[in-house]
């Protein structure tokens, strides 16, 4: 028989987890953002005139521009980069939640 590594309970892991809710809060924010992707626009690294801006959503689906007030370059690179990142962590937590559950039944 295979050992069953023990699984602590989630408050043990981390107190302060996420709940189903959050997670849910999340996905509705995400939801009403402007269309992906998001792509960082810097000028003098990506573009030789004009302002800093992040680009949303291409094609068909391209939405306005976003300008920062204040956002270093690392600010901005992250919230483009925070647009592709969410859905593709909060999927990851919702598959390793049913992973974990799956294994608590065992």
């Amino acid at each position: 028989m295979l050992h069953q590594p023990h699984i602590p309970e989630r408050s043990a892991l981390m107190p302060s987890s996420l709940t189903d809710e959050d997670l849910l809060a999340m996905e509705q924010r995400l939801a009403a953002t402007q269309a992906a992707p998001w792509t960082s626009y810097v000028e003098g690294r990506d573009h030789t005139c004009g302002s800093d801006f992040i680009q949303t959503g291409e094609g068909a689906a391209r939405g306005e521009d976003i300008e920062l007030s204040g956002a270093t370059v690392a600010d901005q690179d992250f919230i483009a980069a925070a647009r592709q990142d969410m859905p593709r962590l909060l999927a990851e937590v919702r598959a390793l939640r049913k992973l974990l559950a799956s294994s608590r039944q065992q």
